[in-house]
């Protein structure tokens, strides 16, 4: 299998400073990608919290000031900025001017860069309180507060035609790679329709989002079903919650996928005791030493998900995705690409396992043919 990449996730948006291992001065967010990547992770999910209120920040220059830091912290780390955010006008003038949907399609223009920018693409209900039980929330501002947890049983992800085909855009403008959150499978459909358009022209990286509410939850045989659409060539990480996201890393370890951990997504061990998100990262690295599978550095994470790669016709995006190519008029049945009639060296996919040679363009099986050779 192909190195496993760990994603943390050390900010915990949704819990207030006490909650949880959250960072809250610039010094200590900084140092906890720090400790995460020294931990093995290699990429990172970041948000970022006002020092001033310990709360979520909504502050673009806020947001600009933290990545820089990040930048010169973990030079080699992926950095993956969330896509939920909206930035708050900071003038009655641009409050009057900015549209609802200008508030998050600022992600694109931070400056220093992130890698990534997390994108949903169709509107879902997301309530993250589905999956979890009274133990989960346990001495969190959520136990025993109702009026709280109404506000997270009743969030919802807005992502539109209107939003996502924008955003996209804007993303390939600043060569800011998108990273694509489907929390179910007719949002897969979606994704490879704006691929088979043009909307979209790149490298697959994606998570499977499972935290239940409207998404993915934790029926394993409807991880496994959504997995099977997943292309070959797709770089997927599993996302869930709370104790339940630990068989969820235990599946996608085995089936050469990729985690993510840290206190977003969960603040326990199996055991019922609290793990850091450090403490996290750990275990999934014994995990993945005890299943005999690699984790990867920092530079062959950014290779496996080709990071800063564009691609610029929709034909050589579903080549190295490896999805058929798109329906010509007439055309039936199942399609395959067009080849010289030799049998060529097959592509290794994202799950490490060979694509049919039918799957891959003649230009694609001589280029790795001559790699091998030279090897």
């Amino acid at each position: 299998m192909q190195p496993l990449i760990i994603t943390a996730a050390p900010y915990g948006p949704q819990w207030l400073p006490g909650d949880a291992d959250v960072p809250v001065t610039w010094d200590e967010q900084v140092q906890a990608a720090v400790d995460c990547y020294n931990a093995g992770a290699t990429m990172l999910h970041v948000h970022v919290r006002d020092p001033a209120t310990g709360h979520g920040s909504l502050d673009f220059d806020q947001f600009n000031y933290m990545i820089g830091r990040l930048r010169q912290a973990v030079p080699k780390m992926i950095l993956q900025v969330g896509g939920s955010i909206s930035f708050a006008p900071k003038s009655a003038d641009a409050q009057a001017k900015w549209l609802d949907y200008d508030t998050r399609h600022m992600l694109t223009e931070i400056d220093p860069k992130p890698d990534c920018v997390t994108i949903a693409v169709g509107t879902t209900q997301w309530d993250i309180m589905a999956s979890m039980i009274p133990d989960d929330i346990k001495g969190t501002h959520l136990d025993n507060n109702p009026k709280v947890q109404e506000q997270w049983k009743g969030m919802w992800v807005d992502a539109g035609p209107k939003f996502y085909l924008e955003h996209l855009k804007r993303l390939r403008e600043h060569r800011i790679q998108p990273y694509f959150v489907p929390g179910h499978i007719h949002q897969m459909e979606l994704i490879e329709g704006l691929i088979r358009a043009g909307a979209y022209m790149g490298p697959l990286n994606m998570a499977i989002a499972g935290y239940g509410g409207g998404t993915l939850g934790r029926n394993p045989y409807h991880w496994m079903q959504f997995l099977q659409d997943v292309p070959q060539g797709a770089s997927v990480t599993f996302w869930s919650s709370m104790r339940g996201n630990i068989p969820i890393q235990a599946m996608a370890l085995v089936l050469g996928q990729h985690v993510r951990v840290g206190n977003e997504d969960n603040l326990w061990g199996p055991d019922k005791t609290r793990r850091t998100a450090v403490q996290q990262i750990e275990g999934a690295v014994r995990m993945a030493r005890e299943f005999g599978r690699k984790v990867a550095t920092a530079e062959e994470a950014r290779e496996q998900m080709k990071i800063g790669v564009w691609y610029d016709s929709v034909e050589e995006t579903l080549h190295n995705i490896g999805l058929q190519p798109n329906r010509r008029d007439g055309e039936k049945g199942f399609l395959v690409w067009d080849t010289d009639g030799k049998k060529g060296t097959a592509k290794t996919a994202g799950d490490s396992h060979p694509m049919a040679y039918c799957m891959v363009s003649p230009e694609m099986a001589k280029a790795a043919m001559a790699a091998v050779a030279k090897g």
